[in-house]
């Protein structure tokens, strides 16, 4: 098995739980609880500030002291409604407790500017096409930099279509060289529908010094540490990820592999 690729450990409780050091990377962290109702998780984010992504069901969460009440309302991904999220500041504690079946996501990076607790989601969340013919995907832009409330994390959800690519054309965010391009670490929790089929994921350097294929089942976790990493859907079988990325400076700016830009440059016209 390839090492960027990571398994779910289980069926339920806490199925998922990367940190940087099982990475190899300085940033990004990500934990995925699948939760029944009446079953609890809880955490302290220490020097680590968190996005809570209620990916689907029902949870009671609390923060810093402050109860949220019951959120979430979409009970499968595939639904394509705005997600119901939490963001978590470091050296704060959060709960959370299931009301229905839940999959709760844990998107954490390196804290370094204070922000409050807050809710994010549904509202402000708008559901937004991206790319043409068997490029088309649709985004639901969690926490990128035109919200101004994390101080490192980067969030959004992908949802392709069946037959269709997303990441793509292939593109990288390796370096720290602003403002041609950001270094950002990414994660991709990935889900089919139906869930018994697959997906595909490559990542690779231009130099071909890291190049993997992946085939990707229901649940998995892709860790991108650098390179392009484009995503391919089967004909067949729908595709969604949660995207998590954090770097030196939370701003997202890429370049497209050389060999496929003029794809990229032939749809903006």
């Amino acid at each position: 098995m390839s090492g960027l690729l990571h398994k779910p450990t289980g069926a339920s409780g806490k199925v998922h739980d990367i940190s940087p050091d099982d990475a190899g990377w300085g940033y990004v962290g990500f934990g995925l609880y699948r939760l029944e109702p009446g079953q609890s998780a809880a955490e302290m984010t220490g020097d680590r500030e968190a996005i809570l992504v209620l990916v689907e069901g029902k949870a009671r969460l609390s923060a810093a002291g402050k109860d949220f009440g019951e959120m979430g309302d979409r009970m499968s991904v595939f639904e394509r409604t705005p997600p119901h999220c939490l963001y978590v500041p470091g050296e704060t504690d959060w709960a959370a407790e299931a009301t229905t079946d839940c999959v709760l996501a844990v998107c954490t990076a390196p804290y370094v500017a204070p922000y409050p607790v807050q809710q994010l989601g549904p509202d402000g969340i708008e559901l937004t096409p991206r790319g043409k013919g068997q490029n088309t995907r649709y985004i639901n832009n969690i926490a990128m930099e035109g919200r101004d409330m994390a101080s490192s994390l980067l969030v959004t959800e992908v949802f392709t279509p069946s037959g269709n690519w997303s990441s793509y054309p292939s593109h990288r965010h390796d370096e720290d060289d602003y403002p041609r391009m950001t270094y950002l670490e990414e994660t991709y929790y990935h889900r089919l529908n139906p869930a018994q089929g697959f997906g595909v994921q490559r990542v690779y350097t231009d130099d071909r010094s890291l190049d993997e294929t992946m085939a990707v089942s229901d649940g998995d976790v892709v860790c991108v540490p650098r390179g392009h990493h484009p995503c391919g859907a089967p004909y067949g079988y729908d595709m969604y990820y949660l995207n998590v990325m954090a770097g030196p400076l939370r701003k997202w700016r890429f370049e497209n592999d050389p060999d496929h830009d003029w794809i990229a440059q032939r749809d903006a016209d």
